[in-house]
């Protein structure tokens, strides 16, 4: 009787464990790297993420140091609407610092959020303001939406790669 009890826990335990693991795995991130110019998906989104060049801003908007360009090109792969925002783009510097996009109304393409219907690509464009070096190594890291449901985020080498 003992032993049952004993084997009942011990399997509880082992199959406790498993779950665990398993719901761990589950939502671990899973970082994609590629080069600028290449497809990367993260969640149901294709993007091709560019370097533009770097610019001083507009009469309205200046940056405290240069405004970083990236020209990005995102295509919806599901069946259904989703959001692309402004606010899932990242440039990490050198130092690993995370830098936010700006918005500001430097182009018609500037993105702040749009919707992506189905398989109709847009191409829009984002800026980050840094203390640019040309020869340093700049990377963007795009992460999902909360919508998208995935654990998927790329990070992009967008120079000195």
């Amino acid at each position: 009787m003992v032993r049952m009890g004993l084997v009942i826990v011990i399997g509880a335990i082992i199959g406790s464990m498993v779950l665990a693991n398993y719901t761990y795995l589950q939502y671990q991130t899973n970082f994609i790297e590629v080069n600028e110019g290449e497809t990367v998906t993260v969640g149901p989104v294709e993007y091709v993420i560019t370097f533009e060049g770097t610019h001083e801003g507009s009469k309205e908007v200046r940056p405290e140091n240069t405004f970083v360009k990236i020209g990005i090109t995102a295509k919806n792969i599901s069946d259904e609407k989703t959001l692309l925002s402004g606010g899932q783009f990242y440039l990490i510097d050198e130092k690993d610092q995370k830098h936010k996009a700006i918005f500001g109304e430097f182009s018609s393409t500037d993105l702040v959020q749009r919707g992506l219907d189905p398989n109709k690509p847009i191409e829009v464009t984002t800026q980050f303001d840094v203390p640019f070096d040309e020869d340093v190594n700049y990377k963007i890291v795009i992460r999902p939406i909360k919508d998208q449901s995935t654990v998927d985020t790329a990070s992009i080498c967008l120079t000195n790669c």
